[in-house]
C-alpha cells in the first residue's frame, strides 16, 4: 500500500475508531501509528477530518440540506473573493499580505492567543491558522474573521497537534500501575 495512503489511515490496519470492523487494539493502535508522524510534519497539516464508517442508519436519514452543486458553487465564490482581494489564495498568504487580510476581529484575536498558548502553536501554526479562517469567512461569505471563524480553524487544527501534545502530556503525568 503506497505510504501516501496509509498516512490518512487512523491506525495501521485502517480501521481505527469504534464499531463494526474496528481495530482491535485501539486507542493504542491509532497513538502508536499517530506517533510516528514527527510534530513538524504534524505542524504542517492544516485540516484532519474524521470520517466514520456509513452506516444503515445513515443511509436512512434525510439528504444534506446542502447539494453537491451548491458547495461547488460556494468554494468558486470563496475562491473568487480570494483571488478578488489579493490576486491569489489565501494558503499563499504571507507577511502584511497575511496581517492585513487574515486579520481577525478582537474576540478572534484573543481566542487565537488563549488557544496557542495552550496548545502552544508554533508560528507556522498560527499563521496556518489564520490563512484557514480567512478560507472559513470566504465560504462563510463573511467580510472579516470572526471569533467563529477562528474557532473553527482551530477545530481542523486541534485534532492533529494539540492532539498529539495533549496525549504526550497526559502520558507523562499517567500514574504507574
Amino acid at each position: 500500500m503506497p505510504a501516501s495512503k496509509r498516512a490518512t489511515r487512523a491506525c495501521r490496519c485502517g480501521l481505527g475508531g469504534a464499531g463494526k470492523g474496528a481495530c482491535g487494539k485501539a486507542p493504542r493502535c491509532q497513538r502508536d501509528y499517530a506517533g510516528r508522524i514527527s510534530g513538524p510534519l504534524f505542524d504542517r497539516i492544516d485540516l484532519t477530518v474524521e470520517v466514520p464508517p456509513v452506516t444503515a442508519a445513515d443511509m436512512a436519514l434525510p439528504a444534506p440540506a446542502e447539494g453537491t452543486a451548491e458547495a461547488a458553487a460556494r468554494v468558486a465564490s470563496a475562491r473568487d473573493a480570494q483571488t478578488a482581494r489579493t490576486g491569489g489564495i489565501n494558503a499563499r498568504l504571507e507577511g502584511e499580505a497575511l496581517e492585513r487580510f487574515a486579520s481577525p476581529d478582537e474576540a478572534g484575536k484573543a481566542l487565537l492567543a488563549r488557544a496557542g498558548e495552550a496548545a502552544g502553536l508554533t508560528a507556522r501554526g498560527w499563521t496556518r491558522t489564520l490563512r484557514l479562517a480567512r478560507t472559513i469567512a470566504d465560504l462563510d461569505g463573511a467580510d472579516g474573521i470572526r471569533r467563529s471563524h477562528v474557532a473553527e480553524a482551530l477545530m481542523y487544527r486541534r485534532s492533529t497537534v494539540a492532539a498529539q501534545d495533549d496525549f504526550d502530556r497526559r502520558t507523562a503525568t499517567a500514574p504507574a500501575f
